[in-house]
């Protein structure tokens, strides 16, 4: 009498195992229409919020760059009275280091408050240049989480009302799409939220290593004009 052997009978688990898996984007678009347009409201976010982020990057590391004997330049400029020559030099660098220092040249000969008034009126446009968009980067922040969140409770609204329709009777298939969206949305609201949250405070990280070198440049050249001559 022959023996079947083992291998000519089915796997069972293997099989389960195939038909249980999800990639990644069924698992994102299992949860139903709502669950859906959160999670492409959350992908248009974190697109955005990508895009901010590498452009202040690229805008902030083009400001940053300033010829490190820029300031000697212009300080041989004014002291031997070449003050066109430092216009231009300034002109040439065209940094808000520069458009500082520029803005400062152009006053010489009036009072030191006017001139420091000056800088610092032209300071705070150059700042704004600088933190242009940032803000949006901390709304998104802040607002993918909850956005998440709303998907978490429309997720468990929609099982609930399953169970209450089905008095208590629901099957598992039906609550699945209101779990999905609860769970989906939530993870997702975090991943968006914590990619801008590192994304924003490294901007700004990078905008004040920008606004304290231009603090010192001015305080550079108001100590240049203070000098005797």
């Amino acid at each position: 009498m022959m023996i079947p052997f083992a291998q000519d009978t089915p796997v069972v688990g293997e099989e389960l195992a195939e038909e249980k898996t999800l990639s990644i984007i069924d698992l994102m678009f299992s949860g139903g229409p709502g669950g859906t347009i959160i999670i492409l409201i959350l992908a248009v976010l974190l697109f955005l919020a990508i895009y901010i982020y590498f452009e202040r990057i690229f805008a902030i590391k083009a400001a940053s760059k300033t010829d490190k004997n820029f300031m000697n330049q212009i300080k041989d400029s004014v002291t031997s009275g070449n003050i066109e020559s430092a216009k231009m030099r300034c002109a040439q660098e065209n940094s808000p280091v520069a458009r500082l220092t520029q803005k400062g040249i152009s006053r010489i000969g009036m009072p030191l408050e006017d001139i420091n008034t000056a800088i610092e009126n032209a300071g705070r446009l150059e700042v704004y240049k600088l933190e242009k968009n940032v803000s949006v980067l901390a709304t998104i922040a802040g607002a993918a989480p909850m956005i998440g969140f709303l998907g978490t409770v429309i997720g468990m609204v929609i099982a609930f009302h399953e169970l209450a329709s089905s008095s208590g009777q629901a099957e598992m298939g039906s609550l699945a799409e209101g779990i999905y969206t609860a769970m989906t949305t939530t993870v997702a609201g975090l991943i968006v939220g914590i990619i801008a949250y590192i994304g924003y405070n490294h901007v700004v990280v990078r905008t004040d290593k920008v606004v304290h070198q231009m603090e010192a440049t001015a305080v550079d050249f108001l100590d240049l004009l203070n000098e005797p001559s």
